[in-house]
């Protein structure tokens, strides 16, 4: 008699396809409460009300290369205000002011020339661009910066998309498959990606002899040295781009945010190509460069700019983007009818012939300052046009007088100038601009000379933060006695880290000693505008005081003996205030207990005394009414 098969019941195989879920489900739980790996959230508070870019967050983009970039460290409300205006800006080193970062990145004038127009708005300008990134890293950022409600969202990018982290002739790269880097992008925010993606590095790592390129950050990431014009290479960087950035757009459009791109511009007529060689029944790019210098100084202008730009797209060292890029940025704003801000145009138009050079560009594609300058003037008539604009009281200029006004204020200094030149120096003295062989250590590179020089190199060194480097500069002008040189470092300081609240306490109480009262001001409402304390609530009221201003200067004193009552000062300048307005009452409650802090305060028995002949004598007239 045969034996009957028992059935499996359905129940097994539930559970069979349960217990592998419930396991991942299970180290997921734990990895993060063990806070195992890198922390994957994008915003990070940097204090109680503000959020910055997480530092960590270019470790989802880079996992060979040790270095990695970081932003010009932008900070802005957790809670959007609401006068406030709020616009990100994301692309690559471009976008975030190589080599003038973090004061001369476009948005610092964006951010400064709307300040200028609307000192009663909060402006928040957020840069979240960084070096050596790419189309992949825009999408991946996209829905969190969405989540912050920005009025406007500023896209400058496309000369990475080959050398960029995960672009198709990357060292990072992870394939060709757009699909296949998104998911893994998606995946890399869970702790079991991470354990999984480790594990399997240090396994390659203990079985290779892999060791990191040495250099700046893009001469470390062009793997693929050698990209030919149509080449498959080529077209994937091409497609990876434009398959990013329609994601970009259609995840824009659904949450109605503006979004504004810019054309890129690059060194045409002053860069010969860095890789030529003839290719594919192709010409080489050097000699299409010389034609075209040749077109130049014949003054056949139109001819010349075809023919540069025909040899960056034949340079086969793709640091700049092809024009095939701004081609497609032009027919995706077409397409989607979404606003344009031709940059490359716009350099041209301004430069000798038509065609950008280094009247510009600092390199092959980094504008200068004045280059950065107009950028930010071009995204910002931009805003204007489309109507996006902050609300609230604002001064009424025509443009180009805005432009002047900005240009004035912009901050900048000498040690900001010689980092910049060193930055420079630095590229120049790597690939492709320099054989290894021919390279030149940072002392005989540099040579630094003066006191800014040295502390310039220390800062490129890694010695100094940015921060540390200008405190040192302005601590360095106070000792000297050079008021002026040290607001300027100290101002500097606090407008790239405004969150830097003990600074202000320091920085206030010298402007105090110089005089520097209205100025002091400022300062001590931003150290308010963080946190109010007994010292600026205190040193508010004392400057309204002294500008006849007795209503702010009592709410300033009341709201400072809140925060500390054991202030004999504050309660004298408040009875002073008080006398000022005629409350004699409360003049002499607020004097009288002054005295009882420090009974010897003998301005305060002056005031004292004063007050009870006062009220004696209002007392003696009302008897006699």
């Amino acid at each position: 008699m045969a034996i009957k098969e028992k059935k499996t019941p359905f129940w097994f195989y539930i559970i069979l396809i349960l217990i592998p879920i419930l396991f991942f489900i299970l180290l997921e739980i734990s990895l993060r409460l063990f806070n195992y790996g890198m922390d994957n959230r994008q915003w990070v508070p940097i204090t109680e009300q503000k959020y910055t870019l997480n530092p960590d967050i270019a470790k989802r983009y880079f996992s060979v290369v040790e270095s990695l970039p970081y932003t010009i460290q932008d900070v802005f409300d957790q809670k959007k205000k609401e006068n406030g205006f709020r616009v990100f800006v994301l692309g690559g080193s471009s976008a975030a002011g190589y080599p003038f970062m973090p004061l001369g990145a476009f948005s610092r004038y964006i951010q400064q020339r709307l300040e200028t127009v609307y000192p009663q708005t909060k402006i928040e300008i957020v840069n979240l661009a960084m070096t050596a990134v790419n189309s992949y890293t825009i999408r991946d950022l996209l829905p969190g910066v969405l989540e912050q409600k920005p009025d406007a969202i500023i896209i400058y990018a496309g000369h990475n998309e080959y050398y960029g982290a995960l672009g198709a002739g990357s060292m990072e790269s992870l394939g060709r498959s757009r699909t296949f880097v998104n998911l893994v992008l998606y995946l890399k925010k869970y702790k079991t990606f991470e354990l999984l993606t480790n594990i399997i590095q240090k396994m390659y790592l203990w079985f290779s002899d892999f060791k990191e390129p040495k250099g700046t950050l893009m001469a470390r990431m062009a793997k693929e040295k050698f990209i030919p014009l149509n080449s498959d290479i080529f077209n994937a960087g091409l497609e990876q781009f434009e398959g990013n950035m329609r994601d970009v757009i259609e995840w824009t459009k659904e949450k109605d945010v503006p979004l504004i791109f810019g054309t890129l511009a690059s060194n045409l007529k002053d860069l010969k190509p860095f890789i030529s060689q003839s290719l594919n029944g192709l010409p080489s790019a050097e000699a299409i460069y010389e034609q075209a210098q040749s077109a130049y100084k014949a003054g056949r202008y139109k001819t010349a700019d075809s023919l540069f730009r025909y040899a960056k797209d034949l340079d086969m060292l793709r640091f700049r983007a092809p024009e095939k890029i701004n081609g497609i940025i032009k027919t995706l704003c077409k397409e989607y009818s979404l606003p344009l801000v031709n940059i490359d145009s716009a350099f041209c138009s301004i430069s000798e012939g038509g065609i950008t050079g280094d009247n510009l560009m600092t390199d092959h594609l980094h504008p200068n300052l004045l280059g950065y300058k107009l950028i930010g003037k071009l995204f910002t008539d931009k805003l204007y046009d489309l109507g996006i604009k902050p609300e609230g009281m604002h001064f009424v200029y025509d443009r180009e007088r805005e432009h002047k006004l900005a240009s004035r204020v912009f901050r900048w200094s000498p040690l900001d100038s010689v980092t910049s030149e060193y930055r420079i120096k630095i590229l120049k003295n790597d690939f492709p601009y320099t054989p290894k062989a021919r390279s030149l250590t940072w002392d005989k590179l540099l040579q630094p000379r003066t006191f800014i020089d040295s502390v310039a190199f220390n800062f490129l060194n890694n010695k100094y933060t940015w921060e540390k480097a200008h405190r040192i500069v302005a601590l360095k002008y106070l000792k000297e006695n050079n008021i002026k040189g040290y607001f300027k470092y100290m101002d500097l300081i606090l407008y790239q880290y405004p969150i830097l609240y003990g600074y202000y306490t320091k920085f206030t109480q010298e402007l105090l000693a110089h005089g520097m009262y209205n100025d002091s001001y400022r300062y001590l409402k931003k150290q308010y505008d963080l946190k109010p304390s007994a010292y600026n609530t205190k040193w508010m009221g004392i400057i309204a005081l002294s500008n006849k201003n007795t209503k702010e200067a009592i709410m300033r004193f009341e709201e400072s003996i809140k925060l500390n009552d054991k202030d004999p000062q504050v309660f004298y300048n408040l009875a002073g205030a008080y006398s000022m307005v005629k409350k004699y009452n409360k003049a002499m409650d607020a004097v009288t207990r002054a005295l009882k802090l420090d009974s010897n305060y003998k301005e305060a028995k002056n005031l004292y005394d004063q007050l009870k002949l006062v009220l004696e004598k209002n007392k003696e007239e009302n008897k006699s009414n």
